[in-house]
């Protein structure tokens, strides 16, 4: 019974990783041929596998409890790396619908397929359901997690609209003036990529502060400067600057979307790259 729960939850994040692949082709051709039903169907294709993998975790969730550990399915670098990748799905499907911002479909469809094709075929990441170690055993442990993964995920979106703009920026400057009609205005892009650097910002913040209130819970103080708390406060400290020079100095345009882009590398290392190459009290999490 065990083993089946364990092949469906595998089995549905699998079928969710290459239906990711699907959207992101459909994207692709949307933007190349510039036909709006390819976006219509890479966005029907897209809410497929978010569903997929929606099903996915809640088996994971389910058989957690059949092997009696009972746990969110978030606490190690598999399950991580596969919430990510749903965080992000959210994230763009919550931003698409309010700001019609489809062609971000296509960066938010290749980093939701490369972190899922690495979690499950990666040979250093295990999808074995393991008990929690002592200090994982607190209910801040989903609220830390959660509201770190969707300031990552709304940082991931900012990505992707810093990088249309300077494709768009590019092509403007390049053409005498001529706009991408496929794309969305380079201020409609600027104006999203800030509104989600402060949706990212906030939640990171919350992130850091449960955060301290876990590590006083489970090892008796709020800082001890691991590399993982280190390297938060690091990306947090970027975005702060982002926000300070857009704020008090009017910064925007061409600027502010690099600043976007070397803003979700610190992620991408805060989240990844401390995890494989650094060890600390989040050492667990590589596992």
């Amino acid at each position: 019974m065990d083993m089946m729960a364990h092949q469906t939850n595998t089995l549905l994040l699998s079928i969710a990783t290459f239906v990711y692949v699907g959207a992101m082709f459909l994207y692709l051709f949307g933007l190349v041929f510039k036909k709006k039903f390819l976006d219509a169907g890479g966005f029907a294709i897209f809410i497929l596998a978010f569903l997929i993998e929606t099903a996915g975790l809640i088996a994971r969730w389910i058989e957690s409890y059949h092997l009696n550990y009972g746990h969110i399915p978030i606490t190690n670098l598999y399950e991580s790396l596969i919430f990510l990748s749903w965080t992000v799905a959210i994230m763009y499907i919550i931003v698409d619908l309010k700001y019609k911002a489809r062609k971000l479909g296509f960066p938010v469809s290749l980093l939701a397929f490369m972190f899922m094709a690495y979690a499950s075929f990666s040979p250093n990441v295990s999808s074995r359901i393991e008990p929690l170690v002592p200090a994982l055993k607190s209910n801040w442990l989903t609220f830390h997690v959660v509201t770190s993964f969707f300031g990552y995920s709304a940082f991931a979106l900012a990505f992707g609209a810093s990088v249309f703009y300077l494709i768009s920026d590019w092509y403007t400057t390049h053409t005498n003036g001529k706009v991408l009609s496929y794309l969305p205005s380079t201020k409609v892009l600027d104006d999203l990529s800030y509104k989600l650097i402060i949706v990212g910002e906030v939640l990171l913040a919350i992130g850091i502060i449960t955060g301290a209130a876990w590590a006083d819970y489970a090892w008796g103080r709020y800082w001890s400067w691991d590399p993982k708390e280190t390297w938060s406060l690091i990306t947090f400290l970027i975005y702060i600057v982002y926000i300070h020079l857009r704020y008090s100095w009017g910064w925007h345009g061409k600027s502010a979307a690099i600043f976007s882009i070397i803003g979700f590398m610190f992620v991408l290392f805060t989240y990844l790259g401390v995890n494989l190459v650094l060890s600390g009290l989040h050492s667990y999490g590589s596992t």
